[in-house]
């Protein structure tokens, strides 16, 4: 970093320079978040080439998060130790290997490889940019910047609905992820070089790895953390399984669409989600820092998502692709939340305390996303039709968000033991 350039970040980053730095963080986001989704997209060709079942579905883009959440533990302690810049960096070129082997893969086996590799790879996606953000930011523009790394990542999803089908006009599925490879590399290297070196841990911290899983006490003896992070497994975890798999099929298996219409309602369904993080990033700052307004946020939006996820079940023509669009505004209220539980530790905790959350998180990704292929192919094998099949398993996720939302409500009352963080 240039000295004019340390001088302006001498406090807090702003202006170009800070511009400078978000925008190299979260392109790997964006990647993330895009080949997250892909698999809604592209599913059609996948399971025709391929003739995958549901399960082998399900299990195939669950593999990511299966990944992703085993590198979590290990994944925080290296961020506090090593800093987000050369973390995200080395595993954005394993993401990359991840894409070239997805593309070259010559059967289900070699898919789930492939995904658990990209799982891997993008285990920083979204933590490397929230620890760069708590050293180089102001905390009281910690939430607001959350929301818009969370609009990144859906610009990510985006790029993975129509502009994707209309790559497949030219090249396949394989050639798509070939080119996802390339540019992974790109960014691996642009982040390896081109973000500051300064205010980064030299790696010789003196506590041994065991100390170092140890801090994982600290945030797990945290009634806040537990509070929060079991109702934003459910509801997160189900809104996640949903968007970047089963919503495509449940367009075109549900609601009787063309594999063109599903793509361009899942286009719509993202931009109405972008939009609604543009706008949390607006408004997170006024109630990210307190403890007692996220409380009813998460209240409120967690019993507003299980209602419509269950009214979508049950009378899923008459919900259409609105109900749908009404839940993407409703879970935005999640995003500033997961940095209010960074905000909640110290900073030497901050990596762990946010991979603790992400591994709850994704855990149930992986399970409702998987466990939901199983679901239909069981109740399928049983005599169901696959509508009501489909239906079921998404009752089901409703069921459980209102199970945790009562949790939620009648977790033992305590007096808010983390202060709002100033600038």
């Amino acid at each position: 970093m240039t000295g004019a350039s340390a001088g302006a970040a001498a406090r807090h980053a702003s202006g170009l320079f800070g511009a400078r730095l978000f925008v190299i963080v979260t392109s790997g986001y964006l990647m993330s978040y895009g080949l997250r989704a892909i698999n809604a997209t592209i599913a059609p060709e996948l399971v025709d080439e391929m003739a995958l079942t549901n399960t082998q579905l399900g299990s195939l883009t669950s593999a990511y998060f299966l990944a992703f959440a085993c590198l979590q533990l290990p994944l925080g302690i290296c961020l506090d130790r090593f800093g987000p810049r050369r973390v995200d960096a080395i595993l954005m070129a394993v993401a990359a290997a991840g894409c070239a082997t997805f593309a070259g893969a010559a059967g289900f086996e070699g898919l789930w490889v492939a995904r658990a590799l990209l799982g891997l790879g993008f285990a920083a996606g979204l933590m490397a940019p929230f620890a760069l953000f708590r050293v180089w930011f102001a905390p009281r523009h910690q939430t607001r910047l959350a929301a818009w790394t969370m609009t990144v990542g859906t610009a990510g999803v985006l790029l993975a609905t129509l502009p994707v089908r209309a790559l497949l006009a030219v090249t396949d599925w394989r050639g798509v992820f070939y080119a996802c490879a390339a540019v992974l590399l790109a960014i691996s290297l642009l982040m390896w070089f081109g973000l500051p070196r300064s205010r980064e841990p030299d790696g010789s911290s003196r506590q041994s790895f065991l100390q170092s899983v140890g801090g994982y006490g600290e945030v797990a003896r945290s009634s806040f953390f537990w509070r929060i992070v079991l109702i934003s497994g459910a509801v997160q975890g189900g809104f996640i399984a949903m968007q970047t798999l089963w919503l495509g099929p449940w367009f075109t298996r549900v609601l009787q669409m063309t594999p063109q219409q599903s793509a361009g309602w899942l286009f719509v369904f993202n931009a109405v989600l972008l939009g609604a993080y543009l706008v949390a990033g607006l408004l997170a700052p006024r109630v990210g820092q307190q403890e007692s307004a996220t409380v009813r946020l998460i209240a409120v939006a967690a019993l507003l998502t299980a209602g419509l996820i269950g009214f979508v079940a049950a009378v899923p023509m008459a919900a259409g692709v609105w109900a749908w669009l009404a839940i993407a505004v409703v879970t935005t209220v999640f995003t500033p939340i997961q940095a209010r539980v960074g905000m909640s530790f110290p900073r030497e905790l901050a990596g762990r305390a946010l991979t603790a959350y992400n591994l709850v998180v994704f855990v149930a990704t992986f399970g409702v996303q998987a466990g939901l292929g199983v679901v239909m192919d069981w109740l399928i094998g049983g005599g169901m039709a696959q509508q009501d099949a489909f239906r079921a398993g998404l009752a089901g996720i409703a069921g459980l968000q209102a199970a945790t939302w009562l949790l939620f409500i009648f977790w033992p009352k305590r007096k808010p033991a983390v202060k709002p963080a100033v600038s």
